[in-house]
């Protein structure tokens, strides 16, 4: 072979040394079966050039065992995942053993990418326990993904450099010592260590960590009916974006397009200008440098604008028309599944023209029932009448068509939800449609009298629960480590720092439930329901009780009293008794106990659920995508890195138990997983929609399909439909669009 130099990173010039790359492979491919050194050698030497940077022959022969990853020979994911953890200590220490973890913290504080106050918080002597602590070797345990994941978007690490400055068991153990810093010194330690060995074991998921000090994934904005509140709305979004959060926007106040404004001399331009003037401000901030951010808008189904509005996305039309960077979901009620059930209409009007119906929407529905009828009746009013079917299935293809509109059963989220509606009603969901919180519109952007609500997310990973009785030490420190973590971040807009202190929600998901069935031999069908049941009830049971438990030690929150939890109303009081068909109901936790204490002590956290998309966490974790089932055993995903391959946990032992997501003859089983798994949850589920059109006759999804799985949906209780996937037939690439959340943002 032809001589090749190496460019170092000092500038000096020197042969490459092959031996030096072929022990560094011996040591990555220990104990590893199934591996061939020789041709991920042969990989990279087709590729080295000479005066190559050093830098690039390390990524060379991550590339080259990466591609070797598949279904035959899954534990090259292990071997390029050690080569990066290589690679990485090298970088940061110079050398393959890390540092100790007090030089860690003294360099990254000097370089300003810690902060100084855990200096200021641990003493000497509780650094060094700290550091005993630490397992390194655990990084002997990420796959491939798990570590382009953790350097892309976990380390603390200069961007424009690509200058990493933590290995993840440092990064794991900086977390739970920031998160418990100011826990009694007697307590603390303990909870440092139990927190740092959940999250490096993978027994909870956390958020994607950012230098901004915002990790609220999910942030709730609602605009009013004035150019005030809009252009207020549109500064907050901005904030928020900058920040790296996912947006949700309640814009179904905006009145239609040529309804009166003041006295009437002029006319509403109605939503699409403002809705244009959100997605700009959307779009303006870059997440991570990589792209701009993302958003949905909520809507009332019932909105005079519905024709206009439904298409936002459709590719026909001009842009004048379309609003197509922005995802938008629409919200049902009872009333209109009645409409559709007895072939009757639905009409169509301006909110501002009928008094007390958008608010009565959300906390009263009985009261919106007779405002509805009363200004159908009245023909006075503008109005437009559709039939109700026409309706659902304009709105049904266009979300079969562009994948991406979504649901809101406004009545279920308040019905079966955290909070009193006349108190404080749920009028709209998140970027990822797994989150009810209240809202109110803002008159400017310091206005102390709205309010911004904020969501914080972790998850539990239920693949590695072998028992419910496990789930308790797991939710205590998740529901511990949040509650920290509302008073360690910044507040960027004042509605949203009251809101957060006067309710300071949470949401605990999960991730690999795929996992969890395989495990059981189960699959996505009614023969899994009865332990989903039993685990989803004690995993409920448990994070209502750790929030209980901690507003006996720290305190309500101030607003308890606008929660059902305050006066002792759980998730399993409130749920829709349809359920009861799949699941008969059993309860063989405490209930009763744990009423009676919160109606004496409170509840410190408003929320303490919520399903979220977990993609990114859920390959850190080496686990399925929340509740999702795999597309295929090793899937492919397209990212600015590449393209990067994940195994199914358990491969080896499991590959035949999986229940792959095209293999499914429709949703039908794992809507009815998620009717269970709501039953115990306070705020809402991502809930996803897919079909193999392979399994239909003549290769279709019929129409008469969707509207029964909505309606099946709306009777057990469902609350938000997230994305609508269809099956192509061909071989599939998810790209960042495809896993859950547009920007990352809102997932963890």
């Amino acid at each position: 072979m032809k001589a090749i130099n190496v460019a170092k990173r000092d500038g000096r010039v020197e042969p490459l040394d092959f031996e030096k790359i072929h022990k560094v492979l011996e040591w990555a491919a220990e104990d590893l079966t199934g591996i061939s050194i020789s041709e991920v050698e042969l990989r990279a030497n087709l590729q080295l050039y000479d005066g190559i940077p050093s830098n690039d022959i390390h990524e060379l022969l991550i590339k080259s065992a990466a591609e070797l990853i598949s279904d035959s020979t899954p534990n090259y994911q292990f071997l390029a995942a050690r080569l990066i953890n290589y690679k990485l200590r090298k970088e940061i220490y110079g050398q393959y053993e890390p540092w100790h973890l007090s030089k860690v913290i003294d360099t990254n504080v000097e370089f300003g990418v810690y902060d100084q106050h855990i200096l200021e918080k641990y003493t000497t002597e509780e650094i060094e326990k700290l550091q005993s602590f630490i397992r390194h070797d655990r990084d002997a345990d990420f796959t491939y993904v798990a570590m382009e994941q953790m350097r892309g978007k976990y380390l603390v690490q200069n961007r424009n450099t690509q200058t990493y400055y933590e290995t993840p068991q440092i990064l794991y153990m900086m977390v739970a010592a920031t998160l418990f810093c100011e826990y009694p010194t007697e307590t603390r330690m303990r909870y440092v260590k139990d927190f740092y060995d959940a999250t490096s074991t993978f027994f909870i998921s956390l958020p994607t960590r950012t230098s901004v000090r915002q990790f609220s994934s999910c942030v709730l904005i609602e605009a009013g009916d004035s150019l005030d509140s809009i252009n207020a709305t549109a500064s907050a979004i901005v904030k928020y974006i900058s920040k790296k959060a996912g947006i949700g926007v309640g814009a179904g106040r905006i009145r239609a397009l040529g309804s009166s404004i003041g006295d009437g001399s002029t006319v509403h331009t109605g939503q699409i200008p403002f809705l244009k003037l959100f997605q700009a401000a959307v779009k303006s901030c870059s997440q991570g440098g990589v792209r701009g951010g993302a958003a949905t808008v909520y809507l009332p189904l019932w909105h005079k604008e519905f024709e206009e509005l439904v298409v936002l996305k459709n590719n026909k039309g001009t842009d004048e028309t379309r609003v197509r960077n922005m995802d938008y979901g629409f919200q049902f009620n009872k009333l209109m599944y009645e409409r559709l059930l007895t072939g009757g209409n639905i009409t169509l009007f301006c909110p501002n023209d009928v008094p007390g119906l958008y608010e009565a929407f959300y906390a009263d529905q009985d009261k919106f029932a007779k405002l509805y009828v009363k200004y159908e009746n009245d023909k006075t009013i503008k109005s437009k009448t559709m039939k109700a079917m026409d309706v659902f299935v304009q709105f049904l293809s266009e979300r079969k068509d562009t994948g991406r509109i979504y649901l809101m059963n406004v009545d279920h989220a308040n019905n079966h939800g955290s909070f009193l509606p006349e108190y404080a009603p749920i009028r709209q969901s998140n970027l990822c449609s797994e989150i009810d919180l209240p809202t109110k519109p803002l008159n400017n952007i310091n206005d102390p009298d709205g309010e911004i609500s904020l969501c914080t997310l972790s998850a539990t990973n239920w693949g590695l629960i072998n028992d419910p009785s496990e789930f308790e030490k797991y939710c205590d420190l998740s529901v511990r480590a949040l509650d920290a973590l509302l008073d360690y971040q910044h507040y960027p807009v004042l509605a949203a720092e009251n809101s957060t202190m006067n309710r300071r929600p949470l949401g605990n998901g999960i991730i690999n439930l795929a996992h969890f069935l395989a495990k059981r031999g189960l699959k996505y069908d009614s023969d899994s329901l009865p332990i989903i049941d039993e685990y989803a009830e004690a995993w409920s049971y448990y994070l209502i009780k750790a929030s209980a438990n901690l507003a006996v030690e720290k305190g309500k929150i101030p607003l308890n009293h606008e929660t059902k939890y305050g006066l002792g109303i759980l998730p399993i009081d409130t749920y829709k008794k349809d359920v009861d068909e799949l699941v008969p109901h059993t309860e063989r936790m405490d209930w009763d106990g744990l009423r009676a204490q919160l109606k004496e002590h409170g509840i410190r956290n408003s929320t303490l659920m919520a399903l979220m998309p977990a993609e990114t966490s859920a390959q850190i974790s080496n686990s399925t995508n929340g509740i999702e089932a795999p597309r295929a055993l090793v899937s492919h995903k397209q990212s600015k890195d590449g393209i990067m391959a994940q195994v199914v946990p358990g491969y080896h032992k499991l590959k035949n138990k999986y229940d792959l997501l095209w293999d499914q003859e429709n949703p039908e089983g794992y809507l009815q997983i998620c009717a269970v798994l709501q039953k115990y949850i306070d705020q809402g589920i991502s809930v996803n929609t897919s079909y193999n059109p392979a399994k239909f006759p003549n290769g279709k999804v019929p129409m008469s399909r969707l509207i029964k799985d909505v309606i099946m949906f709306y009777k057990y209780g469902g609350k938000q439909l997230y994305y609508n996937n269809t099956h192509d037939g061909a071989g599939e690439i998810e790209t960042d669009d495809d896993d859950g959340c547009a920007d990352g943002a809102c997932k963890i």
